[in-house]
């Protein structure tokens, strides 16, 4: 069943991007809020599909930890799920992302609309400049910047290597870090077509500060409180 239901959310999930793919393009010409508005509804309406189709809920903790003030979301990466829902957890942000991304018909057209920071990551330092630059300009204009910063989908209950990227934009911005747990992937896999049944379990911490410290510490700080908030939440579903 499971299975089953899967297929039936990508049916459904299919005419639902390219229609918001379209329109995506339609309204690049408007300013970048707007779009934001716009096109975030294809986040809410997948989601709440999602829920309907293979019975995938999902619940938060901690949300009274965002500040007001625009910082940097350090959040764990398991599955494409926390790149949608997210947008519905946090105010308007901008999200770090290997722009290859962009070029993936319909589904990129309507992501350039979310106003991305889009970099190539074999690039190295050019890369983290881009991130610096634009992700400072982002968080001057009143924008969340969304960094995953172990680069890569990695499978629940395992851990990759973390870059000190958003820490380091956090320190140059003169903001702070939010970071964000969570237990997606045991339900949504990485590069998996079944999605199973249950409640998603995110966690949202007490944000970071950076003032006066090394973008080492900061991220060695989220890292740690990330992984041992991971390491609570059920690693199984049912």
């Amino acid at each position: 069943m499971p299975t089953a239901r899967s297929l039936l959310f990508y049916i459904g999930l299919a005419p639902l991007t390219v229609l918001f793919s379209l329109i995506g393009i339609l309204i690049l010409p408007l300013p970048r809020p707007w779009r934001y508005q716009v096109i975030i509804r294809w986040s809410m309406l997948t989601i709440a599909w999602l829920g309907i189709a293979c019975g995938l809920r999902w619940r938060v903790t901690g949300k009274e930890n965002i500040p007001a003030r625009p910082g940097v979301i350090l959040s764990k990466h398991q599955s494409a799920w926390e790149t949608i829902a997210l947008q519905l957890i946090f105010p308007r942000q901008s999200q770090v992302l290997k722009k290859e991304l962009l070029r993936v018909p319909f589904f990129g057209w309507g992501l350039a609309s979310l106003n991305p920071i889009a970099i190539d990551r074999k690039a190295g330092t050019r890369a983290l400049r881009t991130v610096l630059e634009k992700g400072a300009d982002r968080l001057r204009d009143g924008w969340w910047v969304l960094l995953f910063p172990e680069g890569t989908r990695i499978p629940a209950g395992q851990k990759g290597r973390y870059t000190q990227t958003g820490a380091a934009l956090a320190l140059a911005a003169g903001t702070v870090v939010v970071p964000v747990a969570h237990n997606a992937g045991v339900f949504w896999a990485r590069n998996a077509l079944t999605k199973y049944p249950g409640t998603i379990d995110v966690v949202v911490g007490p944000p970071i500060a950076t003032e006066g410290r090394s973008a080492k510490a900061v991220t060695q700080e989220a890292e740690a409180w990330i992984e041992e908030t991971c390491a609570r939440l059920p690693m199984t579903h049912a």
